[in-house]
């Protein structure tokens, strides 16, 4: 999940901000008076902590939240829905949700590799990984490293592969020193409701937003100015990142199960997920009609579907 503001929101906050700002004299942490708690257990490995939400039995099934997002994504349905056939492990990525940021990792193999060290100290051995968006990179660098020892994937509208054109302003804004020392942080202090409800209203278009998700997500982790510049970072270095893995893919033969919606507007299907498809003999896309960029969200049972075809391709359950 990507969790921006637009250009035109983005200018209007900043101003208001700035003003605030001048009144007050001080710009406070929202961490600070944080309500959302850890739901899990954390991995200690030399550099930090990971976070991890463990639930279940049966084979390892490891979910990876996509760009600005949390584990906490997960625990709205979908942990659940699977904990009955899968020891079910959702992970907070390097410097988002509890987990510590390793020194912000830029790209995903280098947080594949440090989500396969916590996930290593938890005795995974031949997970299934489900990575989300931007988390489909991060579960496709994972593979591309880990070759057999990963059992198979299953990609929820992942960004898998070069995109023509750039980001937009949002992004060249918060990757900059301007954004990183001054916006970044007043948008973390000060960005409305109303602003943050919109924002999250165009990532699940056209499907609604569930009742209560935002609460559950946290928007005291979604809205950290730390958290806000290594997201800005990733995203704008994932292009780069992703056209040296893509040649990369057609060696996967591991089972490969993609799910994306027809009417994403977030990660385009016909750039990333049907290439895949073209590219990869392992890949079998299931095309959700009328479902945008939340597919677990949407329609979770295909979801759950397609995780279950995963662990059979693999041999993992009958």
């Amino acid at each position: 999940m990507t969790l921006t503001l637009s250009a035109s929101r983005l200018a209007a906050l900043a101003f208001s901000a700035i003003l605030l700002t001048a009144c007050m004299g001080v710009i406070g942490d929202r961490m600070a008076n944080a309500q959302t708690q850890p739901e899990g257990a954390f991995v200690t490995l030399p550099e930090g902590r990971i976070h991890a939400i463990i639930r279940g039995h049966g084979p390892d099934l490891v979910l990876i939240h996509g760009a600005n997002g949390n584990a906490r994504d997960f625990s709205f349905g979908l942990i659940d829905r699977m904990a009955a056939d899968f020891r079910v492990i959702a992970l907070d990525r390097p410097g988002f949700g509890f987990s510590d940021d390793f020194g912000g990792p830029e790209g995903p193999l280098e947080q594949a590799d440090i989500l396969r060290a916590a996930v290593a100290e938890l005795g995974v051995e031949r997970p299934i990984l489900l990575g989300h968006s931007y988390g489909g990179a991060v579960a496709l660098a994972w593979a591309l490293r880990a070759g057999d020892d990963v059992a198979g994937l299953t990609l929820l509208a992942p960004a898998s592969h070069p995109w023509p054109g750039d980001l937009g302003l949002w992004y060249r804004i918060s990757a900059s020193a301007l954004g990183r020392n001054i916006v970044l942080p007043l948008v973390a202090q000060f960005a409305p409701d109303s602003a943050v409800t919109a924002t999250l209203d165009g990532v699940f278009s056209p499907n609604p937003v569930p009742d209560g998700y935002l609460d559950h997500l946290g928007r005291d982790l979604t809205l950290r100015a730390d958290q806000l510049a290594l997201n800005a970072r990733q995203v704008n270095s994932l292009k780069t990142y992703v056209d040296g893995m893509a040649p990369g893919y057609p060696a996967l033969t591991i089972p490969i199960e993609v799910v994306h919606g027809t009417s994403d507007e977030t990660v385009g299907m016909s750039i990333h997920s049907e290439r895949l498809e073209q590219e990869v003999s392992s890949v079998n896309l299931t095309r959700l009609e009328g479902v945008g960029h939340m597919p677990h969200h949407a329609r979770p049972e295909a979801v759950a579907d397609a995780i279950l075809r995963t662990a059979q391709r693999a041999g993992l359950i009958r």
